[in-house]
């Protein structure tokens, strides 16, 4: 498909809160051309008090322009071929403004706590069933929760908000001039009413808070914006460019890996593990353990909902990363290449030893237990490196079965998880034994968030007509499909991890639970 002659390319964003990853699309084609990353070194997360966690909205502006800058210093002609922008980016922020579009105070992201108490006291006021029928969710530590936070202690800064925002908002603003939101956005705010497909004008109520301060709904995919003057300036793209899609981290991965419909499935298993299927029922969990959030380019007016349901598990990757900083104070240059090796020494079940990756903070499926990390077995005249190597791997893997069994239990349907060729799936170790633990089949492919916000751009601005278009050319890697002798020694194994998991959870001291 080109225009003039000209082959058209489509510009995706990610924007995280490490860093933002920039990737070219070629929509001929419909394969990446160009990616790279901004900073070269990671943002830092402010933290002026335990538990709280901060970042300068400006720095991912700056960032995007610096990465659009070298984009265009490696090939010019990205100027004018650029046809469309996607933004994808992490969840439950707020972002503040006022009149003049200028934070009026750093970003309160996903993973900053402070405002927990506000969201449960909303939870009982309003009464746990209504909001888990209307809002699918409780307010939690989400973004509504943490605006009234602000409003509560920072009331000074509080009268100053013209417009609140999630992160993905701000970008959209910062490009285009214009202050926007989208339904799915207003979802993980748990700022959206899924029985009336409208604001959550309930919760904004009994915080006391203006809806005004709610920016106007766009579409999650379809030209939303253009590029303003002044953004073309900073960013050296033409003026007029499309802003054509929005969505946060997770759904994003879910349409990167073509996760549309009900009954797919997608999984991410970086930092956090995360397994994020489809639905399309008006799902929630009695036992908030999961979160429900529209997903798609969900609008009032389209009759088939799809919800995404998200399990998490925060000590995914970060278990396997705390070990490889463990062996690298005897090995420094020792690559996760390598830790595979060694862990494939050891048998499948590690010869009973059982670790649980729960090291990285409150775990939301064990209704917020710290459990902590721990290894149970350990055979000082028997086990090896190997066998703890291995045995992370493993714990991950049965971490996150446990997560996809929740999700069965509240009705998701899943005969095949597709997932990006990054983090713990470049392990083979890793995801044999979570095929082989789940019984489910793993689809790999060759994608990422950014490329999926390209293509949602893509398809966002008219350039792909629909689905099959969009997603013609995303290719499976490879397939690993269940091994039955190993699906036996994996599931046994995966019924005693499960008996010392019950242990802890039952020793828990109760101001932890």
């Amino acid at each position: 498909m080109k225009q003039n002659n000209t082959t058209l390319h489509f510009l995706g964003l990610d924007i995280g809160s490490s860093s933002i990853k920039l990737t070219v699309l070629n929509g001929e084609t419909g394969k990446q051309v160009h990616t790279l990353q901004v900073p070269a070194t990671e943002f830092t997360i402010s933290s002026p008090k335990p538990g709280w966690a901060e970042q300068e909205p400006e720095w991912w502006w700056q960032a995007v322009c610096q990465g659009i800058q070298q984009l265009l210093h490696i090939n010019p002609a990205l100027k004018t071929s650029i046809k469309a922008i996607g933004i994808a980016y992490q969840m439950h922020g707020l972002v503040a403004v006022d009149h003049e579009q200028q934070p009026v105070r750093p970003a309160i992201i996903w993973c900053d706590s402070r405002a927990i108490n506000t969201g449960d006291q909303a939870a009982q006021a309003l009464s746990v069933p209504w909001c888990l029928a209307n809002l699918l969710n409780t307010p939690g530590n989400f973004t509504a929760a943490k605006l009234k936070w602000v409003a509560d202690n920072e009331p000074d800064v509080f009268a100053r908000i013209a417009k609140v925002m999630l992160p993905g908002d701000y970008i959209a603003m910062k490009l285009s001039g214009e202050i926007n939101t989208t339904a799915s956005g207003l979802s993980e705010a748990t700022l959206w009413n899924f029985q009336q497909n409208r604001i959550a004008t309930e919760l904004l109520d009994h915080f006391h808070i203006d809806t005004g301060l709610i920016p106007d709904l766009v579409p999650g995919r379809g030209v939303a914006g253009e590029l303003s003057t002044q953004a073309a300036r900073q960013t050296g793209l033409c003026a007029g460019t499309k802003i054509a899609y929005r969505s946060g981290d997770q759904p994003n991965n879910a349409f990167s890996l073509n996760v549309l419909e009900a009954g797919e499935v997608a999984a991410t298993a970086g930092t956090s593990g995360v397994i994020y299927a489809v639905t399309n029922q008006l799902t929630a969990d009695p036992e908030q353990r999961i979160n429900s959030f529209l997903h798609g380019d969900f609008s009032p007016d389209d009759p088939s909902i799809r919800i995404g349901l998200l399990a998490c598990i925060n000590g995914a990757g970060r278990t396997n990363s705390w070990l490889r900083n463990l062996f690298c104070t005897l090995a420094p240059d020792l690559s996760y290449d390598q830790l595979n090796i060694i862990a494939r020494q050891a048998p499948p079940g590690c010869d009973k030893l059982d670790i649980y990756p729960f090291g990285n903070g409150a775990e939301r499926i064990f209704n917020n237990a710290l459990i902590g990390g721990h290894i149970h077995g350990l055979d000082f005249n028997h086990h090896k490196l190997s066998h703890i190597a291995r045995g992370v791997q493993e714990g991950i893997a049965f971490a996150m079965t446990s997560a996809l069994n929740l999700l069965k239990e509240v009705g998701a349907e899943c005969d095949v998880m597709r997932v990006g060729a990054a983090n713990m799936f470049l392990s083979e170790l890793f995801t044999e034994a979570l095929v082989n633990t789940t019984g489910v089949s793993v689809q790999i492919f060759n994608t990422d968030g950014a490329e999926g916000a390209a293509r949602g751009a893509a398809w966002g601005s008219s350039y792909y007509k629909n689905r099959a278009e969009t997603f013609q050319n995303l290719q499976v890697l490879k397939t690993i499909e269940p091994d039955k002798n190993l699906s036996e020694i994996y599931t046994q194994k995966f019924s005693s991890w499960k008996v010392g998991l019950n242990q802890l959870l039952q020793n828990l001291p109760k101001q932890t639970q």
